[in-house]
């Protein structure tokens, strides 16, 4: 029998084929198996005593088909792979499936192996997760912790070990390598968070990005939609007045006689008879008067929202409204209409969404003490003693159009969003813009008006005079004279727990300039009044008589404001009481600096105009006082703002006037 190690190469070929077998036993493929039966069969000739094996026919057909399966691609791959595999993975190979699969699974690409980024950390990832394994660390310090006691206790109990001693020496490296790995690990656990604080700031930023953008988009929207509803209320005016015509050209239709009914009369071209038609049919009645007939109310179909979206405390603008002290203010919805007049006798109408004078209310031949804007109407109280009331749904303005003497060009920057504040000098507005909104003019006060407030169709205003009277807005006259000291006496009179009722003097002594009548509020029959002897007055309009008289106040009252359970009063005594109109008693206090010029509160904040550059915030939610304004802001620049003398706010956005005439516009 021939020697197998005579064929050179033999035992190579058979320790591969060998391996190519076991490789096969993980690859059981129909071609591998006969594959090895061609193998087999060849052995067995090639080992067989042959004088010639070159002219054996039986070995050249099996190494011409051995070399016909070895040009296959695929077995040339598996039979280089099992070349190049080494005894120890192929052992590995004929473990368990979840091994092989998990060894296909951790192949990485080279291109990911080259492009690993470079972390700003110096440690390893097996010493981060060393270090952030919380069971791990919190068994190593516990462990530590019991060893450290363990020892001081037994070191104070039991004998104790010399310090010079092998034992001391080995005990004290042992617990210092122990207290070093902890520092290590701690350090770090500390460089850890760092980095990930890291990664957080620049996530935050990313975010910050993305929300500008948002916030653009919603600016954008909000814009689009305040364009649209103008566009719907000028074509429900214009509708609203052809239905008018309509209806006035059916009545007159309906009036006007035919040939049969006069007669013939107009056939023979005879006049008509001296009673044909009476002569009250001629009158205007009272209700088709257009200076005393009442407009619908117009209500914004959408609010904005934009401002919610900012940090408490950030400008949306500040315009140049006046040249004089602002005496009055006033705002029907954040980014809408807003009024304002000062001392310089001007009252002007603004576009808050775009900080844009819109027009300028002419009437008035004195300054105007007081306004309030609700919805599309506004009422304004002069010092000439009258009150007049305006529709600014009737204004000639375009948002979409003219720019007031602006360049074309600049259309776009200036009609985006109103965050873009406006020069210090506004542009004068359109001539005549106003000229169609007043409606008509009460005349009953003997002098200036200081106060007023409508609701519905009822106006209550307060005047120097020491009177207040009650309007009728559908009739446009005076229904009601309430006299203040006629009330304080006869309440003197009828008191018998003391002189709560009459007129007192206040202890502070009263500013010249406070009003007789600071601020007042109505709701259905119920009046509050805010008086310079520093009481306020509950009055029933029903009666004409006062209610209840809250006293507390040291100074007079200047503002005040109420809702279903408090009442919110400021008063130049530099104070803001909250009563509980339950119990007529004081519910709650704040004490400031300076006298109290204005107030006004939502749902959430107080907000007052207390004698200083900023405004004074009270969150009734947080129980916090803050301040916002142009003190805080300028106050990094080195610059001196104005006092603020009148603050409104609704739904967080705020508006306040100062005595230099800038109005600044907040998110509050």
């Amino acid at each position: 029998m021939a020697d197998p190690g005579s064929f050179p190469g033999h035992d190579n070929d058979y320790h591969d084929l060998a391996s190519f077998d076991d490789e096969s036993s993980v690859i059981s493929t129909r071609g591998l198996e006969a594959f090895g039966r061609k193998v087999t069969s060849t052995a067995s000739h090639l080992m067989a005593p042959r004088p010639d094996p070159g002219s054996n026919p039986a070995y050249q057909s099996a190494m011409t088909e051995v070399h016909r399966q070895l040009r296959r691609p695929v077995l040339q791959r598996n039979i280089f792979s099992a070349a190049r595999t080494t005894p120890t993975d192929m052992v590995r190979s004929r473990l368990s499936t979840k091994e092989i699969q998990s060894r296909a699974l951790s192949y990485v690409p080279d291109e990911m192996l080259q492009n690993i980024p470079e972390g700003d950390t110096s440690y390893s990832l097996f010493q981060g997760f060393r270090a952030s394994f919380p069971e791990f660390a919190e068994e190593k310090t516990k462990k530590h912790r019991r060893r450290v006691s363990r020892g001081r206790r037994l070191l104070e109990e039991g004998p104790t070990i010399p310090d010079g001693t092998p034992e001391a020496v080995h005990k004290l490296k042992k617990e210092k390598a122990v207290m070093m790995h902890q520092l290590e690990m701690l350090g770090v656990r500390k460089n850890m968070a760092s980095n990930e604080i890291r990664e957080v700031d620049a996530k935050i930023q990313n975010l910050a990005g993305m929300r500008q953008i948002i916030l653009d988009r919603l600016a954008n929207l909000e814009q689009d939609e305040a364009l649209l509803e103008h566009d719907i209320v000028d074509v429900e005016g214009r509708l609203e007045d052809a239905q008018e015509l309509a209806a006035e050209a059916e009545s007159v239709a309906m009036r006007t006689p035919t040939r049969s009914e006069d007669g013939g009369a107009s056939d023979r071209g005879e006049a008509p008879g001296f009673m044909s038609q009476s002569v009250y049919e001629k009158l205007p009645s009272a209700s088709s008067t257009p200076s005393k007939r009442k407009p619908r109310s117009i209500r914004r179909k959408s609010m904005p929202i934009l401002h919610e979206h900012y940090k408490p405390g950030t400008m949306i603008r500040s315009m140049r409204a006046h040249q004089d002290n602002i005496t009055a203010l006033d705002f029907d919805a954040p980014f809408g209409m807003m009024v304002s007049a000062a001392l310089d006798d001007s009252v002007r109408v603004w576009d808050l969404n775009a900080g844009r004078c819109i027009g300028v209310l002419e009437g008035h031949t004195a300054s105007v003490r007081t306004l309030q804007v609700e919805d599309n109407f506004l009422a304004t109280g002069s010092m000439d003693a009258t009150i007049r009331l305006w529709d600014l749904s009737k204004a000639h303005y375009d948002p979409q159009g003219s720019h007031f003497g602006k360049d074309d060009d600049d259309d776009d920057e200036d009609a985006a969003i109103a965050f873009e504040n406006p020069a210090d000098h506004p542009v004068d507005p359109p001539v005549a813009s106003m000229a169609d909104c007043q409606l008509f003019t009460l005349q009953a006060h003997l002098d200036e008006i200081t106060a007023l407030h409508f609701r519905g169709d009822v106006l209550v205003s307060g005047s120097a005079d020491k009177t207040l009277r009650q309007w009728d807005l559908e009739k446009g006259r005076c229904v009601q004279t309430l006299d203040v000291m006629w009330a304080a006496a006869q309440a003197s009179a009828l008191s018998t727990a003391g002189d709560t009722g009459t007129w007192r003097q206040p202890s502070r002594p009263a500013d010249v300039s406070a009003d007789f009548v600071g601020a007042l509020q109505v709701f259905e029959s119920a009046l509050a009044c805010g008086t310079a002897d520093g009481m306020v007055r509950l009055w029933d309009l029903r009666s004409g008589q006062v209610h209840r008289s809250l006293v507390g106040h040291t100074g007079p009252v200047t503002c005040l404001q109420f809702d279903d359970v408090h009442l919110v009063t400021g008063s130049l005594d530099r104070s803001i009481r909250i009563w509980d109109l339950r119990t007529g008693s004081i519910y709650d206090a704040y004490a400031y600096d300076h006298a109290i010029t204005s107030m006004m509160f939502d749902a959430r904040r107080i907000a007052c105009a207390a004698g200083e550059d900023v405004v004074k915030v009270y969150d009734k939610v947080e129980g916090r006082h803050w301040d916002c304004g142009a003190g805080i802001v300028e106050a990094e620049e080195n610059n001196t703002p104005a006092v603020v003398e009148h603050v409104r706010i609704r739904d967080g956005y705020m508006v306040e006037g100062r005595r230099d005439g800038i109005v600044g516009v907040w998110t509050c």
